[in-house]
């Protein structure tokens, strides 16, 4: 097949069913161990840790191929604690000052949410995930980009992994209303804060709420 534009050989691994399923359930039970953690320590973890975990978010497939996302780290303790400060201020207004509706507060119940924050100065690392909304041409243009929400969901997906396999641990932290994350971490306009992630080891002593995750059959319907 002849193509106007550049094209490469592409040959992924094939396996046997044995070894395709041992895989798939080898991998399931990796990610089935992964946990959101509120609960970190405060040791260092290599910078090249979390670059590479950027990495394996670039291979994320996304609309066109344009790859809307923009990730900032954080290692800094003084805007590491601007970061706490403002979002924990934005939080004072979803749990104490009204903002959670009843059937949001009964959601988030069994995981004894509050508006503290303090694991924001404790991890040694947050980054930050930053949606384009579009794209900006070195003469100013704008440039369309397509399916962004889904594109930066899927890259962040693979981020979180990424981190689980090299035995650190995050949590999906996206206070509401977020702009005071663009002004902290200085970016451009056409980007918009999407997930904040502490980033570090779980504490020694670290909990989780005791969740059970749904069922196969629950989440697959056959045709």
């Amino acid at each position: 097949m002849e193509h106007t534009n550049p094209f490469v050989p592409y040959a992924p691994d094939r396996y046997d069913e044995a070894e395709m399923i041992r895989r798939g359930r080898e991998f399931f039970e990796h990610v089935d161990r992964r946990r959101s953690v509120r609960f970190f320590s405060d040791e260092a973890v290599p910078r090249e840790c979390v670059e590479l975990a950027v990495m394996a978010a670039n291979t994320a497939p996304s609309g066109a191929h344009q790859q809307p996302w923009k990730f900032v780290l954080i290692g800094d303790a003084e805007t590491k604690r601007r970061i706490r400060v403002a979002a924990e201020e934005e939080e004072r207004q979803n749990y104490e000052g009204g903002r959670l509706t009843p059937e949001w507060r009964t959601a988030l119940a069994p995981l004894e949410t509050t508006s503290d924050k303090g694991y924001l100065e404790v991890v040694p690392w947050i980054v930050v995930c930053f949606a384009e909304k579009y794209g900006l041409r070195p003469d100013g243009a704008r440039v369309k980009h397509y399916y962004v929400n889904e594109s930066v969901g899927i890259a962040c997906g693979l981020f979180i992994t990424a981190l689980h396999t090299m035995g650190l641990s995050t949590l999906t932290h996206t206070p509401n209303p977020m702009a005071f994350l663009s002004e902290i971490c200085s970016r451009p306009g056409n980007e918009r804060p999407y997930i904040l992630f502490p980033v570090g080891y779980a504490a020694p002593d670290a909990e989780v709420p005791d969740l059970t995750r749904k069922p196969l059959d629950e989440a697959l319907v056959h045709f």
